[in-house]
C-alpha cells in the first residue's frame, strides 16, 4: 500500500477535527491509526474511504489521487473494503444475501457468479452454515465476519478497519483478531484504527498515533510504542497500558 496524504484538514463548522495532517507510506502491508478517542481516527479513516470530504488538502491511494466529485469518489469506493465498529449489514437480508448484493448492484456481478464468490468467502470464514442466517440470529464475532467477508469479496485493493472489535466482548474480539490478521498474512493491504495496543503493535507495519487532529507520533510499531518521542504519546500509553 502507498497513501500520501498532504495538509489534510477536516471541519466541522467551526470545529476542527483533522488540522493539517500529512503522512507518507510505501511498501506498508497494515497501517495502524491509535490515540485517544475523539483524535480525529476514524474521521481520517473516512476520508481515506471517500465517506467524507476534506475540507483542504489532497490524497493519494496506491499512486492515484482521490478526486472527491462523484463519479471518481464512486469508483474509488469500489475499489475499497470497509469494515466498521456497528457491522452496518442489512438486518433484513441473510448473511449470503448481505454480500450478493453489493457484488451484483455495485459490482456488475451476475447472480450466479455473486452467489459463487459469497459461498466461497463465507465458506473460507466457517460462516456457510450461516449463510442464510439473518444478522439479528448471528452472535457479535459472527456478524463481524460477515461484515470482513463481505468487504474482501469484493477483492478491494486496501479494507479499511474503523474499531472492528469494539463491540465485542474479549472471546468474539480475539476471533476478529485472528482473521484480521490471517487476511493481512494472505497479502491484504489494511488501513485499521483500534484501541487493542498489543494487536496494533504486532499487527502494523507502521503505527501513526492522531491527538486532536494531528500526528503526534508516526513510525515502526517497536518505536512508537518502545521509545515514543511525543510526550502526547508517553502520556496516552501510559494511561492505556497501565492496566
Amino acid at each position: 500500500m502507498k497513501l500520501e496524504l498532504q495538509n489534510v484538514v477536516k471541519r466541522f463548522g467551526a470545529h476542527t477535527v483533522i488540522d493539517r495532517v500529512s503522512l507518507e507510506v510505501d511498501g506498508v502491508h497494515c497501517l495502524a491509526l491509535i490515540g485517544p478517542s475523539g483524535g480525529g481516527k476514524s474521521t481520517l479513516l473516512r476520508i481515506v474511504a471517500g465517506l467524507e470530504y476534506p475540507t483542504s488538502g489532497s490524497l493519494a491511494l496506491n499512486g492515484r489521487p482521490i478526486e472527491y466529485h462523484d463519479d471518481a469518489l464512486l469508483r474509488h469506493r469500489r475499489s475499497i473494503g470497509t469494515v466498521f465498529q456497528a457491522f452496518n449489514l442489512f438486518p433484513h437480508l441473510t448473511a449470503l444475501r448481505n454480500i450478493t448484493l453489493p457484488l451484483e448492484k455495485v459490482h456488475g456481478r451476475t447472480a450466479a457468479e455473486a452467489r459463487e464468490l459469497a459461498e466461497a468467502t463465507l465458506g473460507r470464514f466457517q460462516l456457510l452454515n450461516h449463510a442464510h442466517k439473518r444478522p439479528a440470529e448471528l452472535s457479535g464475532g459472527q456478524r463481524q465476519r460477515v461484515a470482513i467477508a463481505r468487504a474482501i469479496a469484493i477483492k478491494p485493493q486496501v479494507v479499511l478497519l474503523d474499531e472492528p472489535t469494539s463491540a465485542l466482548d474479549p472471546e468474539m474480539t480475539a476471533e476478529v483478531l485472528e482473521l484480521i490478521e490471517e487476511i493481512k498474512r494472505e497479502g491484504r493491504d489494511l488501513l485499521l484504527v483500534t484501541h487493542e495496543m498489543g494487536f496494533a503493535r504486532r499487527l502494523a507495519d507502521r503505527v501513526a498515533l492522531l491527538s486532536e487532529g494531528r500526528i503526534a507520533e508516526f513510525g515502526p510499531p517497536d518505536q512508537v510504542f518502545g521509545a515514543p518521542q511525543s510526550e502526547i504519546t508517553q502520556t496516552f500509553l501510559r494511561r492505556v497500558l497501565r492496566y
